[in-house]
């Protein structure tokens, strides 16, 4: 078992699937302000300047657009990201501006469902200011 700090070379990552890694991964380097840390035709890492943790994209070539919501025999949603930020509005139209688009289905108040270019779902939020101090 890991006690302590992890060591730096320890990391936790996600890997999104894509027909085109390097769009996606400067799509998703602007809307989260992290750095491109490997740029390849087939493989793209991003990662936050401190911590542990990196979201990568893979070229697949038959690659399936998700659908939301999610509709029988078709291609299901395996996961989301999740992005906490401090202005909801604004978040939301620089993720559009990037090119993601605003889904039709808002499941819940108070945070916004953005569909990435690859199809992908991550969810913008206002986090409570009082558990993130």
């Amino acid at each position: 078992m890991l006690t302590g700090r992890r060591p730096p070379h320890d990391y936790l990552g996600t890997v999104l699937d894509a027909p085109d890694p390097r769009a996606l991964g400067r799509f998703y380097a602007e809307v989260l302000d992290w750095r491109i840390h490997s740029d390849e035709d087939d493989w793209v890492t991003i990662a936050p300047d401190q911590g542990h943790v990196y979201l990568a994209f893979q070229k697949v070539e038959d690659h399936s657009r998700p659908v939301w919501p999610a509709q029988p025999d078709q291609q299901q949603i395996q996961m989301h990201l999740d992005i906490e930020v401090s202005d909801l509005e604004a978040a939301t139209e620089s993720a559009l501006r990037l090119g993601g688009l605003l889904s039709e289905h808002q499941p819940q108040e108070g945070q916004r469902v953005v569909i990435d270019p690859a199809g992908h779902l991550f969810c913008i939020y206002v986090g409570d200011s009082e558990s993130s101090t």
